[in-house]
């Protein structure tokens, strides 16, 4: 049974779709379906709209989402009225969404479900603790959405599956190359600097990080916005042991870092992979040149799920790209439809 045994011994699980149609919901379908022979409390949401039979964008069949006896959902008042499942109502969070307040329920049956719950960082870390304390949920589950990697981030979930497929490229080659970039920013060793934070790093700027692992007067706003001149503040090169950036990373900052010479040996830090936004051109330019990129924590990539079918047709050799993928990634890749992984 294909990464089954590694989820059970985290408390958080994200799935991540690299593109609409990449199979994620029939990933999360397997794992619920997996899981259930274990003695297991598990909770469940996702941060878009999962579960719907139509893409409202594409016009394309999707996947529903069946949940087992037992299992905690969470998802808004629009979504839960439209259930197709025996539950009993938990709890109804006061804040507002789009869709109504997010209401939390447990299973009484086999059903159906659309899962739409909390969609920011803030209120899913919060929807996490309450799913372990008030319920004493062992797993939780986040269903992921296109383009928010940001769920993926340790912050959040202890360990993630990605889903990837046809449906980023119909190109094996490229789909190969674009997937490998993701996870390698993804595995990311973390810093081996003993930073001194206190409570929490600094949530904006860009600071030195002195010999000691303090953090020293910051250099810029963001690395979004940062001016031609540096600061009088900054320290001679010799005393900058690296800068951490509490923001995102991006392309221009790295070019403008690569750039001067008091920063050739200075370690970039960052929180996590999710704030790395930079073209794998400029980021390999940078590592080539004897760059060093590290961040807080890592997080556990578990396994990497492909779809070789995309919404205009195209279908892909499975067997091809999971060895592909495989070979590029050094994980287990695996297609949960065309195996099936039942025994």
């Amino acid at each position: 049974m294909p990464f089954v045994e590694k989820i059970l011994s985290s408390g958080t699980l994200s799935i991540v779709g690299l593109e609409k149609n990449t199979g994620k919901t029939e990933c999360l379908n397997y794992i619920l379906r997996r899981l259930s022979s274990y003695a297991l409390k598990v909770g469940v949401t996702s941060i878009g709209v999962d579960g719907e039979k139509v893409d409202q964008v594409t016009q394309s069949s999707k996947p529903e989402i069946f949940l087992g006896e037992g299992i905690l959902f969470s998802t808004s008042e629009k979504h839960y009225r439209e259930r197709q499942i025996h539950s009993e109502l938990l709890n109804i969070d006061q804040a507002q969404t789009s869709l109504g307040r997010i209401c939390t329920a447990r299973a009484l049956g086999y059903g159906k479900v659309l899962l739409s719950g909390p969609s920011q960082t803030a209120s899913l870390i919060s929807w996490i603790r309450m799913l372990k304390k008030e319920y004493a949920v062992d797993l939780c589950i986040i269903d992921g959405a296109l383009s928010r990697l940001s769920l993926a981030s340790p912050a959040v979930s202890e360990s993630m599956i990605l889903a990837t497929g046809a449906a980023l490229s119909s190109n094996i080659p490229e789909l190969v190359n674009k997937t490998h970039f993701i996870t390698e920013l993804i595995n990311i060793p973390e810093t081996g600097i003993a930073l001194k934070i206190e409570d929490n790093s600094p949530e904006k700027g860009i600071w030195q990080i002195g010999k000691e692992g303090n953090f020293e007067v910051p250099l810029f706003e963001s690395a979004f916005i940062h001016g031609e001149s540096q600061p009088e503040q900054i320290k001679d090169n010799n005393d900058i042991k690296a800068l951490f950036i509490a923001g995102a990373l991006t392309d221009r900052f790295l070019k403008m870092i690569s750039s001067e010479k008091r920063y050739s040996e200075a370690e970039i830090i960052v929180k996590d992979f999710t704030r790395i936004f930079v073209t794998p051109a400029t980021y390999r330019n940078f590592i080539k040149k004897g760059g060093i990129i590290r961040v807080l924590k890592r997080s556990n990539l578990i396994a990497v799920c492909v779809n070789p079918t995309a919404p205009n047709g195209v279908i892909l050799n499975s067997d091809k790209l999971c060895r592909a993928l495989s070979e590029k990634l050094n994980l287990p890749v695996y297609d949960i439809i065309k195996n099936g992984y039942e025994v």
